[in-house]
């Protein structure tokens, strides 16, 4: 029983240590999310600059595995090429290696009166949680907090490793002997390594163990090589079956690449040792040296970093390598670059809140392309009915729905990761405006509904009817473009334009249904068609009021003085003497009016358009 305790023991510290592992990790992510995406995304052709980066977004998050998956998911979503991505692989698999680095403080010696004896592991454990749980519990602000997690979990990594290297110490006659085995039998040392990472999921975890074994009972070099490399191995193939669940072929190509790089360096690596035995110029003083912590990590660190640099030069043969391995699926059709598309919400990256806004609000970008283009497609078939058309109206609908659904879906899920209040208002926003297109999806296909109708009753609209319908839809298309285009480079100034020029088209829609009663009470017009028509100017009139809804949801996300008090905002604007409204609302009058009280009747200002406006 006695035994058993001591495996207990041993499992709690490993537990720990993983647990600190997470907690550090996701406190760094919250901190540097953003900059890791911008950092990752302008990454160019050079491997040179991808392996640095991935070097040093790894020793910032501290996980190689969360930077390869981080790089798949913006491989996935387009704003890396899966050849940009190779560098970040290999310079990631050197950046893990930081880990073992910092766990060798366990082997830090010093007397109390040195300033060395607070970086010993039992001292620095406490004083880090110290730190955590004031900068948690007693300083409001989130960066603060964020660096309160860090310490945290660097705190509890280090109680985990001191649990562990205690009951290591108890087991030390068996630990010994198994690693005597490993020592005999290389083959061993590599399952061992590779089965043990491929269960734990972190290779750090595992060499921390190792680091534990040398502080406590001792290693050496001829026992650990081989349980290292299998270490390398079996985090690669833990990354790869992780990554490529739903994957696109290039983000296979990618993990595709790390598994290739991984047994390339594992295999230099033993052609080096195996040839440097046999030559003599590995002798017995380095091949059964007893390695402390220090020592574990130091043969780490080698081992990825050497094979990084020398294998760097083939990034190119490991990418035409894996193009063979994962082939392109054929060219894609319009309904399967939509469905690529959402792709774009990479599970992978829900941890990482910042980069997983920034592919949400991607996607929703294509929302708005898409939303447009059935808008524009179904006014077409009120003039001109084409049945081919309208399947693809209702095909790209369905698709606009999944975009809604799924789009909504992941930002929720984002919600356990936000802790930012600007990541919080982005979410806020982005389920506001993605509600926006769907409307405006669902508005356009009323329209191609009503337009079907009105061909269904074989009775084709007046031409009065119809000039009044192309100019109306004309200043309908001027602000859904004007909206979008907002939208997509997060332009405040054409937001702010939108309102004054939805205000017009309302004035416009009134105009035109009383146009189109006193044409249907002289006869011009057919009263059964006369209600569909009216249908049509109901539905333009609310996408233009979707546009305004969501030019003021973007306004108020950088405006407190708006943002909850949207309503309140637009009617104070409507009674303000606001200037810059007041002078874009009368040249969107003037230009508006104009252009469609010339095209209709030639004559002065059009009926039932004097009402009182600013």
């Amino acid at each position: 029983m006695d035994l058993f305790y001591k495996i207990i023991a041993l499992l709690g510290g490993l537990s720990m240590f993983l647990y600190g592992m997470r907690v550090m990790g996701d406190g760094l992510k919250s901190c540097s999310g953003g900059a890791m995406k911008a950092a990752l995304a302008k990454v160019t052709g050079r491997p040179a600059l991808g392996f640095i980066l991935g070097m040093l977004v790894t020793c910032m998050i501290q996980s190689s595995t969360a930077t390869i998956v981080l790089t798949v998911g913006l491989v996935g979503a387009g704003f890396l090429t899966f050849r940009q991505s190779i560098g970040i692989v290999l310079g990631a698999n050197v950046g893990t290696a930081i880990t073992a680095q910092i766990i060798r403080l366990m082997d830090v010696q010093a007397g109390a009166t040195s300033l060395l004896y607070m970086f010993n592991a039992e001292n620095l454990a406490p004083l880090a949680l110290i730190l955590g749980i004031v900068l948690v519990m007693f300083v409001s602000k989130s960066s603060a907090k964020n660096m309160g997690t860090i310490a945290i979990g660097f705190g509890v990594l280090f109680m985990g490793l001191i649990f562990m290297s205690d009951a290591v110490s108890t087991l030390g006659d068996k630990l010994s002997g198994l690693l005597t085995a490993f020592e005999g039998n290389y083959l061993l040392g590599f399952l061992a390594g590779t089965l043990v990472t491929g269960v734990i999921q972190s290779s750090s975890a595992v060499v921390g163990i190792l680091q534990s074994f040398a502080s406590s009972v001792g290693v050496r070099f001829c026992g650990v090589f081989a349980v290292i490399i299998g270490v390398n191995i079996g985090d690669c193939l833990t990354t790869f079956l992780v990554s490529r669940i739903g994957a696109k072929p290039e983000q296979i190509r990618t993990v595709t690449v790390h598994v290739i790089y991984n047994i390339c360096a594992a295999s230099l690596i033993a052609l080096v040792l195996t040839l440097g035995r046999t030559t003599g110029l590995l002798g017995d003083g380095l091949w059964y040296r007893e390695l402390d912590s220090g020592g574990v990590a130091n043969v780490h660190g080698l081992f990825r970093l050497v094979p990084a640099v020398l294998l760097l030069p083939l990034s190119g043969v490991f990418a035409r390598l894996a193009e063979k391995l994962v082939p392109d699926k054929p060219l894609d059709t319009e309904d399967q670059d939509i469905v690529d598309n959402l792709r774009e919400l990479d599970a992978r990256l829900v941890e990482n809140p910042g980069v997983a806004l920034d592919q949400s609000a991607h996607l929703l970008g294509h929302m708005a392309s898409v939303a447009k283009d059935n808008f524009e497609s179904a006014v077409k078939q009120i003039f001109d009915p084409d049945p081919k058309l309208a399947e693809r109206i209702n095909q790209r609908e369905a698709l606009l729905d999944r975009m809604a659904d799924a789009t909504n879906q992941y930002v929720v899920d984002l919600s356990p990761y936000v802790t930012l209040a600007s990541q919080n208002r982005e979410q806020n926003f982005q389920i506001k405006a993605l509600d926006c297109f769907e409307r405006i999806g669902d508005l356009a296909q009323n329209i191609l509904h009503d337009s079907d109708s009105i061909h269904e009753n074989g009775k084709p609209l007046s031409p009065e009817a119809q000039t009044d319908l192309k100019g109306t839809i004309t200043t309908v298309n001027d602000i859904l473009s004007l909206t979008v285009k907002a939208f997509t480079d997060n332009d405040l100034s054409r937001a702010r334009a939108v309102e004054p020029l939805e205000e017009v088209i309302d004035d416009i829609i009134e105009v035109m249904k009383a146009r189109h009663v006193q044409r249907m009470t002289q006869g011009v017009c057919d009263v059964v068609n006369g209600i569909q028509y009216q249908n049509l100017l109901q539905n333009l009139e609310r996408i233009s009021d979707q546009c305004s809804d969501l030019a003021v949801y973007m306004l108020s996300r950088t405006d407190t003085a708006v943002a909850g008090q949207e309503h309140r905002y637009l009617h104070d604007l409507h009674h303000s003497d606001n200037e810059a409204y007041r002078r874009m609302f009368r040249e969107n009058y003037r230009k508006y009016f104009q252009a469609l009280h010339l095209a209709a009747s030639g004559q002065g200002e059009p009926e039932g358009a004097a009402r009182k406006k600013p």
